[in-house]
């Protein structure tokens, strides 16, 4: 391995760490760049990100700046003397004088088949709008927001029962896979890499926790998608005295009501929407654990009937 080159790493969250042992076992992997540890929790630990704890194990060095442009992180970079820099779910821009560091310059797993959903949130997103397939994109990154060339792609189905979570997993596996088997073409100049289509562009932006809510004036299908999309994070929820109710797993039926009457329907909680009925299959109270709609019925004695 010390004949081949000299690549650092960059990513952060679990979509990253199958991507990072891969190459790590390959190629000569000389150091890796991730975000900072973040309090999490209500004690608000301190917890390192996925990609931290794998590259440890790996043995390899680790930074965390909290910006790139940082002039020690900068300096780190050009002591590692990068080939090539490999880019996952890392969540920070990259300047032009990271970009143009490496002799092979930086090449990207992207979670979603460009131009299609460029952007940060593109596994949501495809769920969301009710893709029938998404993918992985291994691109060359330029200044843009996922708008570099492309060196390969591949594409799977989105099954009914896909949540953002399934899929992030599926998706990172099948990136690091697609990564490892388009590298030695790139570095050998037989994958030559190709600009992405003018058509078919849309975007996918970072999710907020208000995005969750519910707005049952939407059709009832959309809202289940919704609940797919958003779980494991940030989650979708609505208002129900007082409190956000999230709502784990719901699945549309037939049916009607008032646009945001909660009924009972085969003895599960329901809330009517514009095209038919959200029945939750699945809840969460606040400061609760995750319960059947059913059981949280039996504690709902308010829960309108009709």
């Amino acid at each position: 391995m010390t004949d081949s080159p000299r690549i650092v790493f960059m990513g952060s969250p679990d979509f990253a760490v199958p991507s990072l042992r891969l190459l790590a076992g390959a190629y000569r992997t000389v150091g890796v760049v991730t975000q900072p540890d973040r309090p999490s929790g209500r004690g608000r630990t301190l917890v390192a990100p996925p990609v931290k704890l794998a590259a440890l194990e790996l043995g390899l060095p680790v930074i965390q700046p909290e910006k790139l442009r940082q002039p020690e992180a900068m300096q780190q970079l050009r002591d590692w003397s990068p080939d090539l820099i490999v880019v996952a779910a890392f969540g920070q821009i990259l300047r032009p004088d990271v970009l143009s560091l490496p002799r092979f310059g930086c090449v990207n797993v992207h979670a979603s088949l460009l131009p299609r959903w460029r952007g940060a949130a593109p596994i949501n997103a495809a769920i969301l709008a009710g893709d029938a397939e998404t993918g992985v994109t291994i691109m060359k990154m330029d200044a843009g927001v996922d708008t570099g060339p492309m060196l390969a792609q591949r594409a799977i189905p989105i099954s009914p029962g896909d949540t953002a979570g399934s899929l992030f997993g599926k998706l990172a596996a099948l990136g690091s896979e697609l990564l490892l088997e388009t590298l030695p073409g790139y570095l050998s100049d037989e994958i030559q890499p190709r600009t992405q289509p003018d058509e078919g562009i849309t975007y996918a932006p970072m999710l907020k926790k208000e995005d969750g809510l519910l707005d049952f004036t939407r059709p009832a299908d959309e809202l289940a998608r919704k609940v797919r999309a958003f779980d494991p994070w940030p989650g979708a929820y609505f208002q129900f005295n007082g409190q956000p109710l999230k709502v784990r797993t719901a699945h549309r039926e037939s049916g009607r009501g008032e646009t945001g009457q909660r009924l009972i329907v085969q003895g599960v909680p329901a809330v009517a929407a514009s095209n038919g009925l959200l029945i939750l299959d699945e809840v969460q109270p606040a400061g609760r654990k995750p319960m059947p709609g059913k059981a949280f019925l039996s504690g709902a004695r308010d829960w309108s009937a009709t």
